[in-house]
């Protein structure tokens, strides 16, 4: 490193963020995670020992991945390198496998690559990694906020050690804090700041277990607060929630989480919890999720989770969804709300799905032919070939109904509907089972 280098870096460590200063450089200094990182885990005993091997960390936001990898940096002997997948090419990558290779030829040393947001790069670059990772010559280090069994290619998955970060705990959100407030070295020590037991419990619930969110609360609190009259700097409930402003919640409408919400919200539904259903509801609008996509998931939740048992359900659904095209945000909040508790409230049937399914089997196993009874006499000629003749029509007959074979004779005594004894699929099974009796 040369004068300049060492400039530039210190002058990055003095006016990067709270966030950056305050991270770790041991493993004791690291907060929370004790699931990975506890004395007694893999990941602790692999890093004290300097024997990793490669691994993925995979997280929400502000939990502690790089912070992780910037402690393996100060603990291990092999070369450090890390890369950003969001603005590094092949170009870099090519450029870190040829110093490996010169370290792992010329002096024996391991290279640790940590790629942060290795969910960036595309299936290419990341299979340019492959072979250097299986022969050793990288031990790679990937974060990411995506599911890497979506996001990362399988192959370097199965070469890898998949750790999961949790949310920090409102306990470990608030160590941090009292960490950065009064740590001379690294925090805002020297600023003379004091934070107040309700501030600091609103701060640790309100970050939603990002540490970064806390942090930068904390640091923009410190920076924008004028001294009080006892010469320090006060950081209130109304400093902190005027800093903090709002929950972020974890959300990305591409990535992992978006599945987990509308896999809850429409499980909730199903469910018959409509407390649930709304609150998952209000997370997605919250977080700006599209309210058509909504809609339609409710459309489909109308037919498959309740049928004929609530048949009203599909047309609450359908004009739900017209009506939130036209009105739009955030009126469209309201008729939403009206649509999914709804659902959530009716009586439940899969009769519909059962039937459909089973007939799609039936229909992909066995070769049928259509009635001839039941078969078209309306064109030319038809009828010379008995197509139409002898078919009853259902409405000269008592009741609307007349016994008749309409199945295929392949397949005569399937039956694939089978209606429920909730809501009106009761009426539809006590109908159905009346007109068969007269069959008899």
């Amino acid at each position: 490193m040369d004068l300049f280098e060492y400039a530039k870096s210190k002058t990055l460590e003095r006016e990067s963020p709270l966030a950056s200063r305050l991270r770790p450089e041991t493993l004791d200094e690291v907060v929370g995670q004790e699931h990975i990182v506890g004395r007694d885990k893999l990941l602790y005993r692999a890093i004290k020992a300097d024997k990793l091997t490669s691994v993925i960390f995979y997280g929400p936001p502000g939990t502690g991945k790089t912070t992780l990898a910037k402690v393996i940096a100060n603990t291990t002997s092999a070369e450090f390198t890390q890369i950003n997948a969001t603005v590094a090419g092949k170009k870099d990558m090519e450029a870190v496998v040829k110093q490996a290779q010169e370290n792992l030829g010329m002096y024996g040393k391991k290279t640790i690559l940590f790629i942060d947001e290795i969910h960036r790069f595309n299936k290419g670059q990341q299979d340019y990694l492959l072979p250097f990772v299986e022969d050793g010559t990288i031990i790679l280090i990937g974060a990411t906020t995506e599911n890497p069994y979506f996001e990362v290619n399988g192959a370097l998955l199965s070469r890898s050690v998949i750790f999961q970060l949790h949310s920090l705990e409102p306990a470990d959100i608030r160590e941090l804090i009292l960490r950065a407030v009064n740590d001379c070295k690294k925090g805002m020590g020297s600023y003379h700041a004091v934070i107040d037991d309700d501030a600091l419990e609103f701060l640790a619930d309100m970050a939603g277990g990002d540490a970064r969110s806390a942090l930068n609360a904390v640091e923009l609190g410190v920076l924008t607060t004028p001294r009080s009259g006892d010469g320090k700097i006060h950081i209130t409930l109304d400093v902190a929630s005027e800093c903090i402003q709002k929950r972020t919640v974890l959300y990305d409408k591409s990535g992992d989480n978006h599945y987990d919400i509308i896999s809850a919200f429409i499980k909730s539904m199903r469910g018959s919890d409509p407390d649930a259903a709304v609150y998952y509801l209000a997370k997605m609008l919250y977080a700006g999720e599209d309210v058509k996509f909504i809609a339609r998931r409710i459309m489909i939740l109308a037919s498959e989770d309740i049928g004929n048992a609530d048949p009203q359900a599909i047309s609450v659904a359908v004009a739900a969804a017209q009506a939130v095209e036209r009105v739009g945000m955030p009126e469209s909040q309201i008729i939403l709300s009206q649509a999914v508790t709804y659902m959530a409230c009716a009586p439940k049937s899969n009769s519909a799905v059962n039937a459909i399914s089973a007939a799609m089997d039936s229909v992909r196993q066995v070769k049928t032919t259509v009635p001839v009874h039941l078969q078209d006499a309306h064109y030319g000629g038809h009828e010379k070939l008995g197509k139409g003749i002898g078919y009853k029509y259902a409405h000269s007959y008592p009741n609307h109904y007349v016994e008749q074979q309409y199945l295929p004779s392949e397949i005569l005594n399937e039956r694939f509907y089978e209606p429920g004894d909730i809501g009106y699929e009761k009426v539809q099974k006590e109908y159905l089972r009346r007109i068969r009796d007269e069959d008899r």
